[in-house]
């Protein structure tokens, strides 16, 4: 197996496992509900690293850009589910993310950072609704915003150390390719189930 193709398969394990992992620990009291939350949803799972490795399609500024404007917006989207403010049909909107951010790294072409921006500023926005709506009642809102800032911008690292590493070989960029074609295949089952 090349090596590129042993990093994908790597880091698809460890989130996975990390993922199996939080699932038998008991949920408290901010921090650690906020670290462990993201691994529990994979469509969240699978759109956080695609935005990582989305920002290395753009390129140049964007790899910061587009994951701190994730971080961001998904902030905003905490705050106002946990205001009580609802945002329409906050499933199939997530769903949607999983499928359009597969898409977009299936057809692994450069977008404008712009269009990245915008685009995963609106998915973030329900992304972050959804965790501030699944805040546990005992949490403290504020460890556990930084508990989930926190694993979201890891998984946003893990996508940008991805997408870095395909671009060296074909082999990688093929096996990436075929991977965000997987996601987008997995987005239009949540959204069956949405």
């Amino acid at each position: 197996m090349k090596s590129g193709s042993k990093l994908l398969f790597s880091v698809f394990f460890l989130l996975a496992g990390a993922r199996l992992a939080a699932a038998h620990r008991v949920l408290g009291a901010g921090l650690e509900s906020g670290l462990t939350h993201p691994f529990f949803g994979f469509d969240h799972l699978l759109a956080m690293v695609a935005v990582g490795v989305i920002s290395t399609q753009v390129g140049g500024k964007g790899i910061w850009v587009v994951p701190s404007a994730f971080v961001f917006s998904m902030v905003f989207g905490g705050v106002l589910a946990i205001a009580g403010i609802s945002l329409p049909a906050v499933d199939v909107a997530i769903a949607v993310s999983v499928l359009v951010l597969g898409i977009i790294i299936a057809f692994s072409k450069k977008i404008s950072i712009k269009w990245a921006v915008a685009c995963v500023s609106l998915f973030a926005l329900f992304h972050g609704h959804a965790h501030g709506e699944e805040l546990p009642a005992i949490a403290n809102p504020l460890l556990y915003t930084v508990g989930f800032v926190f694993s979201t911008t890891a998984l946003h690292i893990t996508g940008v150390l991805v997408g870095n590493f395909s671009k060296k070989t074909v082999f990688s960029m093929k096996t990436l390719r075929i991977v965000g074609a997987l996601a987008s295949i997995a987005g239009l089952f949540f959204l069956a189930a949405a």
